[in-house]
């Protein structure tokens, strides 16, 4: 059976590196992350070598020298390919353009046919890009920029791309894809406020058993050391298949912790139905209480001084904290950012569990979409 084709970020590669030169086992590696022998070794010496994994950072100049004459080459073939339209009209300029665009790029073209980029642009009605592909354009973007940019920045970067967008259109479009800005956070302050005395109910009732991924998740906090300070650990748990969607880990015991995990979690926010916790003011707050509302996600609190109305929670940290936590101190929060990520891995893609027939919570869920495929 052929191996299905993968792409990894260089934030994943550097991490694989770093469990490697922490002392994970090599094979451990490869087996519990799917990887390839050729790849995991290519990324040691990338790393060794230049310290990045990108491809230019690691040539020989034998093969810079190569790339030179290659596009040198390619040049003299795209001149001769359209040389006979370099004395036509505009429009049939732009008709060979666009035909061979998928063979050269455009402003190498323009510049062999004397076409404007912009020009050539407005001919061609490049600029109304369809919904699909500027959608798919503003969340490339986003995640590059590492969930930092606003509207502003990414209107920019569209422009770049030959997109002229409006922002209020993008804002839309970020809100309907669920991509909320880092600094979005930083205009909001911590409700301060007796948020024991919610009004808001335990709407989950203690019933932990879902029959659907993301009706309802789950969340808490424990503590771990740090050097000689505590840190702490905060896990979003879907109910469904015991699944931990989200994590985080820092020094600090608040919103923006339990907000940080909110965002690392993979799938489209909008599907989880409700989000229950216990009634910490790390939880309840105008943070997260806006992060909520922004993804309409229906809210439950535990009833005050009821730890069992959050008891998945309270056992899923019960097993990292003897699993993970246990007699352990880390060096720096770096560390233990990248052995909680390892962990996690493993606790959804390998350790099975007795509450779902035995299987890791990835498993159960793949089984269960089995059966409606």
């Amino acid at each position: 059976m052929k191996r299905e084709r993968r792409t990894f970020t260089d934030e994943f590669k550097a991490q694989m590196v770093k469990l490697y030169e922490s002392g994970k086992p090599r094979k451990d590696i490869i087996s519990e992350y799917d990887l390839t022998l050729s790849a995991f070794d290519k990324w040691i010496k990338q790393s060794q070598i230049s310290g990045s994994f990108k491809e230019k950072d690691n040539r020989t100049p034998e093969e810079n020298e190569l790339i030179v004459l290659r596009k040198e080459n390619k040049r003299l073939l795209l001149e001769n390919d359209i040389f006979k339209a370099s004395r036509a009209d505009t429009r049939t300029k732009v008709n060979v353009i666009k035909s061979n665009r998928h063979k050269y790029s455009i402003s190498a073209m323009c510049d062999v046919l004397q076409v404007s980029r912009s020009t050539y642009y407005y001919e061609a009605k490049e600029q109304e890009k369809s919904e699909d592909e500027l959608v798919a354009a503003i969340i490339d973007i986003f995640h590059k920029s590492r969930q930092n940019y606003g509207t502003r920045k990414i209107k920019v970067e569209l422009k770049k791309r030959g997109m002229d967008v409006s922002r209020r259109r993008i804002g839309r479009i970020m809100k309907d894809n669920g991509l909320v800005s880092k600094y979005t956070v930083a205009q909001f302050k911590p409700h301060i406020d007796k948020t024991n005395e919610s009004e808001i109910k335990n709407e989950v009732n203690r019933e932990f058993k879902q029959q659907d991924p993301l009706a309802v998740v789950v969340s808490d906090l424990t503590y771990v050391r740090v050097e000689k300070k505590w840190h702490y650990i905060c896990l979003f748990v879907d109910l469904y298949n015991r699944e931990v969607i989200g994590s985080s880990a820092g020094p600090n015991k608040d919103a923006e912790l339990v907000y940080h995990a909110l965002s690392t979690i993979k799938v489209d926010l909008r599907q989880i139905q409700m989000f229950h916790t216990d009634r910490g003011r790390e939880f309840k707050n105008k943070i997260i209480d806006e992060a909520l509302e922004t993804f309409g996600i229906k809210r439950s609190l535990s009833m005050k001084g009821c730890p069992y109305d959050n008891a998945v929670a309270e056992a899923t940290f019960k097993i990292i904290k003897t699993e993970f936590v246990k007699g352990k101190v880390f060096e720096s929060l770096d560390q233990l950012r990248v052995e909680l990520a390892d962990y996690v891995h493993w606790f959804n893609h390998i350790r099975i569990h007795r509450t779902l027939d035995y299987l890791s919570p990835v498993d159960y869920k793949n089984e269960h979409l089995k059966k409606f495929v």
